[in-house]
């Protein structure tokens, strides 16, 4: 699949990013996904490819863009150490849900001046934390965005004032939710939370749980299941074929 790198402009810098697109003309819908806390790295590039593949034009950022001195993490072995585990925490800390509209509408800017992409309304997934900013941005801008979803996603429906289930009212986009499990940061609790949200706002949506540990989609994750990622792919191409392929 063609994959370029380029930047994007927002109000705070310059993002790095990764653009992925299908062989051919196009144009095609347009997709944001979101990395897990790791940050951007090969393996999301290859996962953009991927998506590319099955007929969208992808769109990885660098969410950590701010803090150009940060070192990348080694996901097999960052929640075992103590150390880089609090460096991850505290950068995951830096991702304000303020910050992830503010970035998300000059994504989406970007991608709506690419004569690869049609449409003015795009897909959001991501993973791990991408996955609660997926929800966030379907949220926060909701007339540009026409599918969202959420892989092993935490803090989904938390006490926390930015939660993303308090947004419920101003989507618009239908949602699909696919958790971990055993995971603290999305129990089942959560999901009867978040699910109780959607529905009183009348989105359309799926949670759904995998037999699966936290990280399981991402193949450089410890907890990486084959079985699981493979349903994680049908369940992507599925809802955006439902949902955004249609767009114009």
């Amino acid at each position: 699949m063609p994959l370029i790198k380029d930047t994007v402009t927002t109000a705070d810098g310059t993002c790095a990013v990764t653009f992925a697109t299908p062989e051919g003309d196009g144009p095609w819908p347009g997709v944001v996904m979101y990395p897990d806390a790791g940050g951007p790295r090969q393996t999301f590039d290859e996962m953009a490819a991927q998506l590319a593949a099955a007929g969208y034009a992808v769109l990885v950022p660098d969410i950590y863009y701010r803090h150009p001195d940060w070192a990348p993490f080694d996901m097999a072995t960052v929640f075992g150490d103590a150390k880089e585990r609090g460096r991850l925490f505290a950068m995951i800390g830096k991702v304000t849900p303020d910050i992830m509209a503010a970035d998300a509408a000059a994504l989406f800017d970007y991608l709506a001046a690419r004569p690869e992409v049609r449409g003015a309304a795009f897909g959001t997934t991501g993973y791990c934390m991408g996955g609660r900013t997926s929800l966030v941005v379907a949220g926060r801008l909701p007339d540009r965005v026409a599918a969202a979803l959420s892989f092993h996603g935490g803090g989904l429906a938390s006490d926390d004032p930015g939660s993303p289930h308090l947004l419920a009212g101003a989507m618009r986009a239908p949602v699909y939710v696919g958790g971990a499990k055993n995971d603290a940061s999305f129990t089942a609790a959560q999901a009867e939370t978040l699910d109780k949200a959607l529905t009183a706002a009348g989105v359309s949506h799926t949670i759904e749980f995998y037999e699966a540990g936290h990280g399981f989609a991402v193949p450089d994750n410890a907890p990486y299941d084959e079985a699981a990622a493979a349903r994680h792919w049908t369940a992507i191409t599925e809802f955006l074929g439902q949902h955004l392929q249609n767009q114009t």
